[in-house]
């Protein structure tokens, strides 16, 4: 037996793999949580941004070398997103997408009319920040939306930082305010219905309760990545409707003053090249801006 365990010491060992080394990385989440490092994650989140199979692999072969034990996801977001541009400054612009609606702004009328754009894309007729006097008291509105006879009443949540999630005191707090708003009474014995149904949009996440609640009182709740299949990643990407805060071409006072002016979508500047000599960009660097917009608007990946 002893011969036997000298001779297997004597076998050199395999080499462990890039995979195998990167899938024992342990990273840290925004939370403070660590976890293992996911190649596969990171590889299809590329993919999905329209990087090619090769493009996405070139990122993860330069980004390798910057890699550390306890790096945060932050870290490695940035990293490869600084890659990523330098390959393909659309793609790049897509894998910003979470981000770039977090850079719309704390006053909350961006992401509000990023969201009734949303909703025009799919037959809604909108209005943003409408007053209604409620049975008990006036409120505002942050969407209004109508199609087909039946009208929404939207509230928008953003959030600044990723790890923020809405709980289940905002999804029962709008409820309270729908309850005041749904009916109009004419007279004390009858009433008309204002208002259909309740939705709440947020650019983050909700929490398990906030989607129990909500599905009990048959709200409708849309999130980053909820419903699945339906969150508001999926349906950005169906309609191609991204903020100009995801334009790598752009500096964020840029951005700003662009925001200022009330543009918040890339489609917005399609053919409206003279709203970026406004925002203060010159002649050359619009022409460069134009390109990457048009190029993200029809899907092109260059």
């Amino acid at each position: 037996m002893d011969i036997c365990l000298a001779f297997l010491k004597l076998i050199p060992k395999q080499a462990p793999t890039m995979k195998d080394t990167l899938d024992q990385l342990v990273v840290t989440k925004a939370s403070g949580e660590k976890v293992l490092f996911s190649v596969g994650k990171l590889r299809l989140s590329l993919l999905k941004s329209g990087a090619d199979e090769e493009q996405a692999d070139e990122v993860i072969r330069q980004l390798v070398p910057e890699l550390t034990p306890g790096i945060s996801t932050k870290k490695i977001y940035r990293k490869a997103f600084a890659i990523l541009k330098r390959i393909s400054s659309t793609a790049a612009a897509r894998y910003s997408l979470k981000q770039g609606i977090m850079e719309l702004g704390p006053s909350g009328f961006p992401f509000e009319k990023f969201v009734a754009e949303i909703l025009r894309a799919q037959g809604y007729l909108t209005e943003i920040g409408v007053f209604i006097d409620g049975h008990c008291v006036r409120h505002e509105i942050d969407v209004l939306a109508v199609k087909d006879g039946r009208r929404v009443m939207i509230e928008c949540k953003y959030h600044n930082l990723k790890r923020n999630k809405s709980d289940v005191k905002i999804p029962m707090y709008i409820h309270s305010r729908f309850k005041d708003v749904e009916k109009v009474w004419p007279s004390e014995n009858e009433f008309e219905i204002r208002f259909h149904e309740v939705w709440v949009m947020t650019n983050t996440r909700f929490t398990e309760d906030a989607i129990r609640f909500a599905s009990c009182m048959q709200m409708k709740l849309i999130g980053w990545d909820y419903p699945h299949k339906g969150g508001l990643k999926d349906i950005v990407d169906s309609y191609r409707l991204y903020p100009l805060t995801t334009l790598t071409t752009l500096t964020k006072a840029e951005k700003q003053r662009l925001l200022d002016l009330k543009i918040v979508l890339c489609s917005e500047l399609l053919h409206h090249e003279e709203l970026l000599h406004r925002a203060g960009l010159n002649e050359e660097r619009a022409k460069r801006v134009m390109k990457e917009v048009e190029d993200l608007c029809n899907g092109r990946y260059a």
